[in-house]
């Protein structure tokens, strides 16, 4: 028998408009594989009379987004207008009233979602979110249910296609990074104000969720480091290529099998030429997963944009109206307080470039700083001669605070005039 599931959505910009439009052309399949027959019978939003992309009856568009989900008609929630508050409360509200909720609010999870989580495990009701994570990509999901049980080490990836995008104007064209984000912006892959892009908060708040999932503890956004890729310049790129590596700006969740100690962190990264993340090009995301078991698994594909992210929203959708139909939902689990290493004490290889006097002694200088912090060269060179000289650095694995305090000594040096970005070395 068909059990028709009737849906509210909450938001109808880029994200709700294509999964009104998704239902509508995928409804008659979804009911002949599930049983269930999807009907989207609310849709509450800012401004009625604004311009939208699709098409809604007569009395399906409110304002009262509280409305919808006390509604006692509508079966499933879907939340797609972002932001803390008052996503969290009509959340909240959702699934205390026996309603499961299909969410692409990476800030939201990002801070308290453990907090959702117990509520929707009190109340006995899904709560779905794989679009708050790389658009499209199923990597949510995977963790969730196929790698449950797995040992996982380590995920990193690209989860954020606009920094990708400039990276690779940046890496192909020869393009600065003002050019490149111009023409991010102007395609539409970045905001008005790409702060949150460039700066590496959105990555960090994918990080904090994709953490916490994989290895079942407690992580927020304040726990993330971040460093974005505003400080990358057209020759730290050139650098890079040349010793046969590519920049990206990874998120990064490890955890030690020994201490259990969970770090997260946010940084542009050299990825040699042969790791598939290198090849990872444009706006698409990709998702590097390390366990103990399984080895390596990566997921790849566009990591935002409406029509992708509301398939993975729909995807939820159908998981959570199939789960009702049969009294059922899938448990989240509890999760510990995590452990977290602080970014200091984690460890990586490091590229280090510095603008130097060509005088004798410079070198022996430099390098001797280096020695002072415990930090091993594994390879130098230096560029160019007179007043142009360049020395290039790449060390063997080191501890972040002692490379700091490197870097930190070497800018107090009078022969070194400057020093460039310092680029961690990872995937090797």
């Amino acid at each position: 028998m068909t059990r028709q599931i009737r849906l509210g959505v909450l938001g109808c910009g880029n994200v709700g408009a294509a999964l009104v439009e998704l239902v509508g052309a995928q409804s008659a399949a979804i009911e002949a594989r599930t049983g269930v027959r999807l009907e989207v019978a609310r849709v509450a939003v800012r401004n009625l009379s604004a311009p939208r992309e699709v098409q809604l009856p007569d009395g399906v568009l409110t304002r009262d987004a509280f409305d919808v989900v006390n509604d006692p008609s509508i079966d499933v929630v879907v939340e797609v207008i972002g932001g803390i508050e008052p996503a969290r409360e009509l959340i909240t509200t959702a699934l205390r009233n026996g309603k499961p909720v299909i969410t692409a609010n990476k800030e939201l999870l990002a801070n308290v979602g453990t907090e959702l989580y117990a509520v929707a495990d009190d109340a006995g009701v899904d709560l779905l979110f794989e679009a708050a994570v790389a658009g499209g990509i199923p990597v949510i999901r995977a963790l969730r249910e196929s790698l449950r049980g797995e040992p996982i080490t380590r995920v990193m990836g690209i989860i954020n296609g606009t920094t990708n995008f400039i990276l690779t104007k940046m890496t192909e064209e020869g393009a600065d990074y003002t050019a490149a984000l111009a023409e991010a912006q102007a395609l539409g892959f970045a905001e008005r104000d790409p702060t949150a892009d460039v700066e590496g908060f959105d990555a960090g708040a994918k990080a904090a969720i994709i953490a916490t999932i994989a290895f079942g503890s407690k992580v927020v956004a304040g726990d993330v480091y971040h460093e974005g890729i505003s400080r990358v310049s057209a020759h730290d790129i050139a650098i890079a290529t040349r010793l046969g590596y590519v920049v990206k700006l990874l998120g990064i969740a490890e955890a030690d099998p020994v201490t259990h100690e969970i770090a997260v962190r946010v940084h542009p990264t050299m990825v040699p030429h042969h790791h598939p993340l290198a090849s990872v090009r444009e706006s698409f995301n990709a998702v590097f997963v390390e366990g103990s078991a399984v080895g390596s698994l990566m997921f790849y594909g566009r990591g935002a944009g409406g029509s992708p992210t509301a398939s993975a929203v729909l995807g939820d959708v159908i998981d959570a109206a199939v789960n009702l139909a049969n009294g059922t939902h899938g448990a989240i689990g509890s999760f510990g307080k995590a452990a977290i290493r602080p970014i200091d004490e984690t460890s990586a290889e490091y590229l280090l470039s510095m603008d130097v006097a060509d005088r004798p002694g410079v070198l022996h200088a430099v390098t001797g700083v280096f020695a002072r912090h415990d930090v091993s060269i594994r390879a130098a060179e230096q560029e160019g001669l007179g007043p142009d000289a360049r020395l290039v650095f790449i060390t063997h694995s080191a501890r972040e605070a002692s490379m700091q305090a490197t870097v930190r000594e070497l800018r107090s040096l009078d022969v070194v005039r400057s020093v460039g970005s310092l680029l961690r070395v990872i995937g090797g």
